[in-house]
């Protein structure tokens, strides 16, 4: 933090000081954050729709995702919930499926407005997703927290009015339309899965690592024991160790 209160803006000639008002940074934030918001509306619908599903009642998924802006790690860590998982097992899977989190919000801090205040800096990394960062990775410009404020706030309200949504009509859907919304979750990872594996030989290699060692854990005689948190773990740490063993980042 000090490190980055002392850079002059001479050190950094490619970076652009913020000159607009906090009032059109907001809005220019906003305006970039609907798509993300639409976007995450109908995953957040099927979140509610499979917690209500498990059991939970539909205020607590409501403040599951007003606490959370996780996707994955979201769905991962209600799953391990409603099958009543120990707490340390959904406390290290989350931490594991989120931790990207907190390399991302390393990444950008570089790009802060200098002298933002720590609670800004908390409220802006509280809303940091794969979306909002890659938006606000691609601005040329010193990240203002009016900017970023207004780039999280139509996706954290989306993702927490799509699972109100799915929570309150899961009420009223017969039980096989409720069965079915779990398929929506995994054409969703599909979706983003395979654009990827058939652009990067790395993606593919890796995936297939995942899929291996995830039905080893599923149907292999004795490793089948092991609960679905920790074989999220372990998948996770070793698909992560043969990645970067088999397709190491090549020096710029």
């Amino acid at each position: 933090m000090t490190f980055l209160k002392q850079k002059t803006s001479g050190a950094e000639p490619s970076r652009q000081t913020n000159s607009v008002g906090p009032v059109a940074d907001f809005r220019s934030g906003l305006r970039k954050g609907i798509p993300i918001a639409l976007g995450y509306i109908p995953v957040a619908f099927t979140f509610g729709v499979l917690a209500v599903n498990g059991g939970l009642s539909p205020w607590i998924a409501v403040v599951i995702s007003l606490t959370n802006l996780t996707s994955a790690g979201q769905f991962a860590g209600t799953n391990l919930i409603i099958a009543g998982a120990p707490l340390l097992e959904i406390t290290v899977t989350t931490f594991m499926i989120n931790i990207r989190y907190l390399l991302m919000s390393l990444s950008l801090s570089q790009k802060i407005v200098p002298g933002t205040a720590i609670l800004k800096r908390g409220i802006m990394a509280f809303g940091i997703t794969d979306e909002t960062f890659a938006v606000a990775s691609l601005e040329q410009k010193d990240i203002s927290f009016c900017y970023m404020l207004g780039l999280i706030s139509c996706p954290y309200w989306g993702w927490a009015g799509g699972t109100a949504l799915g929570a309150l009509i899961c009420s009223v859907l017969p039980p096989a339309v409720q069965n079915s919304m779990g398929i929506a979750l995994y054409a969703m990872f599909i979706a983003l899965l395979v654009p990827s594996a058939k652009q990067s030989r790395a993606a593919l290699t890796v995936t297939l690592i995942a899929v291996a060692i995830s039905s080893l854990l599923t149907w292999a005689p004795y490793l089948k024991q092991i609960s679905s948190g920790w074989s999220i773990i372990i998948t996770t740490v070793i698909t992560c160790l043969c990645g970067a063993l088999f397709f190491p980042r090549e020096d710029v």
